[in-house]
């Protein structure tokens, strides 16, 4: 959990020559998400949007599940959207900076000096995560208290007692920290609450009506909760949105967050200055923001990830297009997901998975359990059942499920790792990023 609660995973960035038709194949675009729903391979929605008209709105799953009755999501079903909050949280600190209420080189000592190195960090440093601060969501302990309410006060004591993993501009290194302390910045300097200040900077503003701070989730204002599939679809537990704050507890559905995207753009929320400050890439990072290339098409943008939920928000100014996607049940790929429909969309070759598996019954599943161990890596992996589903689990981090593909053959997709059991020599052959890996079972 600690390492996925938000996260950074760009677009396939290739460099062919490409053609691109006015006229997006929506058929197949449709083939797509009916593969992934008929094979639950997927739960969520998607929006695109060209030159601010939507053009196509697709949501597959459940935003709910409760034993055997579930509440399918519609395109106005509203999902956690994790870091995209830290494009939210850029544009007000830009706004404040418009305004002649801060600078970028401020230092921090000025709201907050008992944080580490606060005489040295700047505001700049924050939106471009080269400011040293330890990013607190890997923390051991992140996951004992993310459930549960903290004040202001109490993340900035959370914070100050940790060490800074480097100087300011040594290095950029992503941390959920810069921007929980950005929207407490804001916070300082208005004197009005984050949500306060979204409202009356961004969302009314642009006339964004399903974006807003979170809160408890409430499935009767079209929220949805998040899930992870292990057999069948598990409800995740709900971090407490006053933790994230700035970095990650705003509220939203996929055609809001491409109306911001193209409001941000098109300057009806900051000026071009400040835009260009946010776009320009130091060390990987933009201020709030990633540079997304696809082919020889370029895009602006960010995705997130908290709880069960993903998300993915970007715009590609010369082609006129915004895009966003929001998951709350993962198991093919967010970003195999998005390659597809950008396949799709620009007339590249992509053929629709098949996603065939193999359904088997506990009992089988028996000859594989046991705890492995490799010469090649010094990593244990142990497998487990539960129910009809095969589970793994590697040394100190958390378990996933895996999918029957074949005789022996399993897969999960997230983590594109696929394992082939050998029962009769007690042995498991991993495969991952390039690399194979022999396992022996422990007698």
């Amino acid at each position: 959990m600690k390492n996925t609660i938000f996260f950074a995973i760009l677009f396939l960035g290739l460099s062919f020559g490409t053609v691109y038709s006015q006229n997006f194949n929506k058929a197949k675009m449709d083939q797509l998400f009916d593969a992934l729903a008929q094979k639950e391979k997927a739960m969520g929605s998607l929006t695109l949007s060209k030159n601010g008209n939507v053009i196509y709105s697709r949501a597959i799953g459940y935003s709910s599940i409760i034993d055997a009755s579930k509440q399918p999501s519609t395109t106005m079903t509203k999902y956690r959207i994790g870091s995209i909050t830290k494009m939210f949280t850029t544009t007000m600190i830009f706004q404040l900076v418009e305004e002649g209420k801060l600078k970028l080189s401020t230092t921090l000592d000025a709201y907050f000096p008992k944080l580490p190195n606060a005489n040295k960090i700047t505001i700049g440093n924050l939106l471009n995560h080269h400011s040293g601060l330890h990013n607190f969501t890997n923390d051991p302990e992140y996951a004992t208290y993310m459930t549960q309410p903290k004040s202001q006060d109490e993340m900035l004591v959370l914070f100050a007692k940790s060490s800074v993993d480097f100087q300011p501009n040594e290095k950029g290194d992503y941390s959920n920290t810069n921007f929980v302390v950005l929207g407490f910045v804001i916070e300082k300097i208005t004197k009005q609450s984050y949500s306060v200040n979204l409202k009356q900077r961004i969302t009314t503003k642009i006339g964004l009506s399903n974006t807003y701070y979170g809160g408890k989730t409430n499935l009767n204002n079209n929220e949805c909760f998040s899930y992870q599939f292990v057999g069948n679809w598990k409800q995740m537990p709900e971090t407490d949105m006053s933790i994230p704050g700035g970095a990650g507890a705003i509220v939203s559905t996929p055609t809001d967050l491409t109306k911001f995207i193209e409001a941000l753009f098109s300057l009806k929320l900051i000026k071009q200055s400040s835009l260009d400050q946010m776009k320009t890439i130091t060390d990987g990072f933009g201020m709030g923001m990633f540079q997304i290339p696809f082919y020889d098409h370029k895009a602006w943008g960010h995705n997130g990830g908290i709880d069960g939920f993903g998300s993915n928000l970007a715009y590609f100014p010369e082609d006129g297009l915004s895009i966003a996607y929001c998951t709350n049940g993962q198991i093919y790929p967010m970003n195999d997901i998005l390659i597809g429909v950008l396949s799709i969309y620009f007339n590249k070759d992509y053929t629709i998975p098949a996603f065939n598996t193999v359904a088997l019954k506990t009992e089988e599943l028996d000859k594989y359990l046991g705890v492995y161990s490799s010469t090649q890596i010094p990593l244990k992996i142990t497998i487990t059942k539960e129910n009809t589903s095969l589970i793994a689990q590697a040394t100190g981090q958390s378990s996933f499920p895996l999918e029957a593909t074949e005789k022996d053959k399993f897969k999960f997709d997230q983590a594109g790792v696929v394992i082939e059991f050998n029962p009769d020599k007690n042995e498991m052959t991993l495969k991952q990023g390039g690399g194979t890996f022999l396992f022996t079972k422990d007698k």
